[in-house]
């Protein structure tokens, strides 16, 4: 029995495990090494898709991935989808709605089979998928073979976008959910997931008790996440909204924030 067993720590990957280079630094791969060699779990919770996911490393990933903010579950040794919760063919027309009355905005959509489209795309769209290298299609109409859709993604520009949340607040989004965000892509999501329910309900499948689960997230989407942990660890470069849901301040992302959180962890348990 190693001084972690039974210790679940799930971090964000961008901004939280990675650098500002997209790398996970060395002294935070040692780190969570000598976390899992010690018994813990560790995994990544992440906003990314599957398809948009390439960090998997057996070497320092121990559990099933939560994938698309928690929708997905997803183990990479065996291959196995554990769980999907995604938004259903029902609120389809949620979705025609937005391309229909919003034209100017680039609509991407993730499938539960991984495959990946847009509506309407903009240049932003189009690097964004680049950056992530997915393979995409460009369609006009709302494609209900790619239902449930693990998560909906809108180019909506920084300068637009509180004004678009405000106008998606007053709408029946029915089993669709939208997480606030600063930034110029909003997530629209299940009603029924969530980060912090997705971590819990991994806990679960292990049998971990939820007052040794941890977590660690620098943004808007992580919020529930680190909610539900017994402790949650915010990085030095967290914005605001996780700052506030957070317990913890932890170093920067580029300062080694998951080894700093281990550390932390080692003197609580």
């Amino acid at each position: 029995m190693g001084k972690f067993s039974g210790c679940l720590l799930a971090s964000d990957y961008d901004g939280t495990l990675a650098d500002s280079h997209g790398r996970i630094p060395y002294e935070v791969r040692e780190a969570i090494k000598y976390f899992t060699g010690e018994g813990g779990l560790f995994t990544v919770c992440t906003g990314r898709t599957k398809q948009g996911f390439h960090a998997y490393d057996p070497e320092l990933i121990n559990a099933p991935v939560l994938l698309a903010n928690a929708a997905m579950g997803y183990d990479f040794k065996s291959e196995i989808t554990k769980y999907v919760t995604g938004v259903e063919k029902e609120d389809i027309p949620v979705v025609e709605y937005i391309r229909d009355n919003y034209p100017g905005l680039g609509i991407e959509i993730y499938s539960y089979d991984f495959r990946s489209c847009v509506i309407n795309p903009v240049r932003r769209n189009i690097e964004h998928f680049e950056w992530q290298s997915i393979d995409y299609e460009i369609v006009k109409d709302v494609p209900q073979d790619m239902f449930p859709a693990v998560k909906i993604m809108i180019h909506v520009g920084e300068e637009r976008c509180m004004d678009f949340q405000n106008f998606l607040s007053g709408i029946n989004l029915g089993g669709i959910k939208f997480i606030p965000q600063y930034g110029e892509f909003l997530e629209l999501i299940s009603l029924k997931t969530d980060k912090g329910k997705g971590l819990l309900r991994l806990a679960d499948i292990y049998g971990i008790d939820h007052g040794r689960v941890f977590a660690v997230g620098d943004g808007a989407n992580d919020v529930t996440m680190l909610s539900s942990a017994a402790v949650g660890f915010v990085p030095e470069n967290g914005d605001a909204y996780a700052k506030s849901a957070g317990d913890v301040i932890v170093s920067s992302n580029d300062d080694f924030a998951v080894a700093d959180a281990i550390a932390r962890i080692e003197k609580i348990i």
